[in-house]
């Protein structure tokens, strides 16, 4: 499987401090100008769905994606230029 981006956006992961939630653990997608900042400096970015956490992994092919993100990133028009 492989992750289409915008040139403005990709997929990290949601993490949080929750272990005992039987979920798997799934990314999200996020503006691209963020994602180095999160991870160097620990900033919290914003995905499409609205979840907001700092970057901590890279997602690995064939990691689950969040739904409501892909739907949203599904809708936007070719280009990203905005």
């Amino acid at each position: 499987m492989s992750t289409m981006t915008l040139p403005e956006t990709d997929t990290r992961p949601e993490t949080t401090d929750q272990t005992s939630d039987d979920r798997p653990e799934m990314f999200h997608y996020v503006q691209k100008n963020k994602i180095a900042e999160s991870a160097v400096m620990g900033t919290h970015v914003v995905a499409l769905c609205g979840e907001v956490f700092p970057v901590t992994k890279s997602p690995k092919p064939g990691s689950p994606v969040c739904p409501d993100c892909k739907e949203i990133f599904e809708s936007l028009p070719p280009g990203g230029d905005s």
